[in-house]
């Protein structure tokens, strides 16, 4: 597909990536009839291409997206070719969100050394265009947070897919790309009204991310104090990471991501368990957002 087409709003789910296969198939059937526009995918480990031809297989107008497809485990070719299959097979529903992900997370793992995570990604799409059957840029977005990553998504790819951003990265990348390319945050929420539950759902979600420097960077350039990361973040900096309320307080960060720039919005509804599937709060949204 063309990224930039792509609008509406999607899922951030690693239950349908990570948990029973058939479940996940009959859930990503449910959210194609329910209207979600995408589900995007993440990749630490594992068969990520299996899963992403699994869903489309059950589905028949729902975007499957990577977010991320982790370049440290998949080589260049492996990505093209797989990626040429899915839209052989499915058309053109699979759109590759493509990261470097983190050094905490690739050195722990037989990759090997996490080094030169900009120069690794542009390696990286220069051995896709040189492949005998390209993944061509148009299908094709990066998890860009910094500003040299972000202007690389603007000139070799669609546009980018941000995780644990705010409406104020929104707009900057915005800003730095200009009207054409796709912009797609990732947006956590919790429906959940009370500011204790919900907090403590959002600090557990939170404490894997806060310690990674890319992150933390990326949280104090959007006007936050290094401060304001320690013991699970403040109030303030939870707030803004991660929306929580009623369906009306989820559709205000939409807007507020729309309103910054976003042709899309990938919601991952948090709970207690990870990789459960939160069919109940799918389908409420739904009924309130689509």
């Amino acid at each position: 597909m063309r990224a930039r087409d792509l609008d509406g709003i999607g899922l951030w789910s690693a239950g349908l990536r990570y948990g029973d296969a058939g479940a996940s198939a009959d859930a990503a059937a449910e959210l194609d009839e329910l209207g979600y526009r995408a589900v995007w995918l993440p990749d630490v480990g594992g068969d990520l291409f299996a899963v992403c031809e699994s869903l489309l297989a059950a589905t028949h107008d729902l975007v499957v997206a990577t977010g991320i497809l982790n370049l440290w485990f998949h080589d260049a070719a492996e990505t093209a070719e797989r990626f040429h299959a899915c839209t052989d097979a499915y058309g053109p529903r699979f759109l590759v969100g493509i990261g470097v992900s983190h050094q905490v997370l690739v050195e722990g793992t037989e990759v090997g050394t996490y080094d030169r995570p900009y120069s690794r990604m542009v390696a990286y799409l220069d051995d896709l265009d040189a492949q005998l059957r390209p993944l061509p840029p148009e299908s094709r977005v990066l998890a860009a947070l910094g500003p040299r990553m972000i202007r690389l998504a603007g000139a070799r790819a669609a546009g980018t897919h941000p995780y644990l951003g705010t409406p104020e990265l929104t707009r900057r990348t915005r800003e730095a790309l200009g009207p054409g390319p796709l912009i797609a945050p990732e947006q956590a929420v919790v429906l959940e009204t009370d500011p204790d539950r919900a907090r403590t759902i959002a600090r557990t979600h939170l404490a894997g991310y806060l310690g990674l420097p890319n992150y933390a960077r990326s949280i104090v350039r959007a006007g936050f104090d290094e401060a304001e990361l320690a013991d699970g973040g403040s109030d303030r900096l939870v707030d803004r990471l991660v929306a929580w309320g009623d369906e009306t307080a989820i559709g205000s960060r939409l807007a507020e991501h729309r309103d910054a720039g976003a042709n899309h919005v990938c919601l991952q509804v948090l709970g207690p368990d990870r990789v459960a599937l939160p069919l109940d709060e799918w389908r409420r949204l739904a009924a309130a957002l689509l």
